[in-house]
């Protein structure tokens, strides 16, 4: 069994011509996973904005969501843990194949237990990582109502888009938090692996008991995690050759800059 984790895509975050590179990309990579055999996890922030409604569905995943749909159609289904900036969901995802979740997932693969989640947060208190007041906000099924009430598909997403603008920022991202935390809960719980996206930092950290892995923005790193032969390795896309390559920060220029 081989499975990909990929994060924080943020389609739709750069110019147009970079947008039509970066899902050139991934579409390349979904080439790669459907002839390896390799099964696709998405963990979060596939898009840099995202709001279903009842009768509208975004225009900017339509191309990407229908390779994913045939990825699906040849090897097993993945799983969508959706991030802080595409949980509106309604049954797009769903429709194209993913078993979507929107807080954690719990994985057992081969004798290995994997902690799977996007790394903004989660309600359960047991694990305590507890969202940012903002984005519970914005995942409370009432102000999603009340927001889908306002406004149509199109001004609802150009208002997410805005403010997804205005939000993200790479400058100065705190690792020590989901770092600090994916210990303490390995130490707890004992898995043997936690693999989140979110704070765009592709990183392995290895402690006494199991290992952290931070699958980074592959927008800014080309970054992503591989399962293979029973373990997980934090790896990059080599667009050239078309292969995952294991990661190195020393040739990552958006690291070093």
């Amino acid at each position: 069994m081989k499975m990909l984790f990929l994060s924080d895509v943020h389609l739709g975050s750069l110019s147009e011509s970079e947008n039509r590179i970066l899902e050139e990309e991934i579409i390349q990579i979904i080439q790669y996973c459907t002839s390896n055999e390799y099964r696709i996890h998405i963990l979060g922030d596939l898009f840099d904005y995202w709001m279903e409604f009842p009768d509208y569905i975004p225009p900017l995943g339509k191309r990407l969501l229908s390779h994913f749909t045939k990825l699906h159609q040849i090897n097993s289904s993945g799983l969508y843990v959706t991030g802080n900036h595409d949980y509106w969901t309604h049954d797009q995802f769903s429709k194209c194949g993913f078993d979507v979740e929107h807080e954690y997932r719990l994985l057992k693969i081969e004798n290995l237990s994997l902690f799977l989640t996007h790394g903004d947060g989660i309600s359960d208190p047991k694990y305590n990582l507890p969202r940012p007041l903002l984005h519970r906000i914005l995942r409370n099924h009432k102000f999603v109502r009340l927001f889908q009430t306002l406004f149509t598909g199109s001004t609802g997403n150009h208002i997410m888009k805005s403010f997804s603008e205005l939000t993200r920022d790479n400058r100065n991202l705190n690792t020590e938090r989901l770092t600090k935390w994916a210990q303490n809960t390995i130490d707890k719980y004992s898995f043997d692996y936690i693999i989140t996206g979110h704070d765009h930092v592709p990183r392995k950290e290895t402690f006494s008991t199991g290992s952290y892995i931070n699958t980074g923005a592959f927008y800014l790193h080309k970054s992503a995690a591989l399962y293979n032969n029973g373990k997980v390795d934090l790896v990059r896309w080599d667009n050239k050759q078309m292969i995952f390559k294991p990661y190195s920060n020393k040739t990552d220029k958006s690291v070093l800059q």
